[in-house]
Parts: C-alpha cells; sequence; structure tokens
C-alpha cells in the first residue's frame, strides 16, 4: 500500500529539485487504471495533451488551473474534479501535488433498452 502524504512530500521534493519544476510518480498500474502523483512547483506547467478516455483529478497540496475548454478551473488542496474530455493542461498556481486517475480505454457502451414505465417514472422525479 502507498501512502498519499509520503508520495505528494517526496514528489514536491523532486520537483524543486528538476530543472522543469515537476515531477510524476505512476504508483498504481492495474489493467487499463493509472493513478500517479504530479508535483509541480509555483509558476510550472503541464502543456496541453489530449485526454484519457475518462480521468480525474484530486489536489493533494497547493493550487492548480486546470486549462482548456472555457477557460479551465482553478482547484485547491482538497477539491477534485473530472478531466475535460478536450485538449487540457494544467499549471501551479503555488507548490503543489495532484493526484491523477485515469481510465486509458473504456469498454463500448452497450445500450438497453428501458421500459417505458422506468422512462415515466423517471420523468416524473
Amino acid at each position: 500500500m502507498d501512502d498519499l502524504s509520503t508520495l505528494t512530500r517526496h514528489q514536491l521534493d523532486d520537483a524543486r529539485a528538476s530543472a522543469h519544476g515537476r515531477s510524476a510518480h505512476l504508483f498504481l498500474h492495474d489493467g487499463p487504471l493509472r493513478q500517479t502523483v504530479i508535483a509541480l512547483i509555483a509558476g510550472a506547467a503541464l502543456d496541453e495533451h489530449n485526454a484519457p478516455p475518462a480521468a480525474s483529478l484530486q489536489v493533494l497540496h497547493g493550487r492548480v488551473r486546470l486549462t482548456g475548454p472555457g477557460g479551465g478551473q482553478e482547484l485547491k488542496a482538497g477539491q477534485v474534479a473530472a478531466i475535460p474530455h478536450e485538449r487540457h493542461g494544467l499549471q501551479a498556481i503555488e507548490d503543489s501535488a495532484v493526484l491523477l486517475t485515469a481510465v486509458t480505454e473504456v469498454p463500448a457502451r452497450t445500450h438497453r433498452a428501458v421500459p417505458a414505465r422506468a422512462r415515466a417514472r423517471a420523468a416524473r422525479n
């Protein structure tokens, strides 16, 4: 089992020592599931890139700006957000660490018929 507090401290230390001001550690890789702690020092960024099929970002330390459609959004420690499906980037407003949870492939969705009674009940609620 990995300890997120320890991973956060180590990645922040590595980012501060890096010429690029960032560091990442993939600590969980299970089939299509990936979890990575990413640390960025204030002002450092991850350039815009394509999104995986499904992903979320949880801020473990600091404040970041998730850039992308609609100008993006600012997140602080303790907050979590879905990663937009469009191209996006990440900027550190202050020394920060985030937990990226990504699913690299999703099975094709199967559409099942919804009975008329269930549709009517859902429409009433």
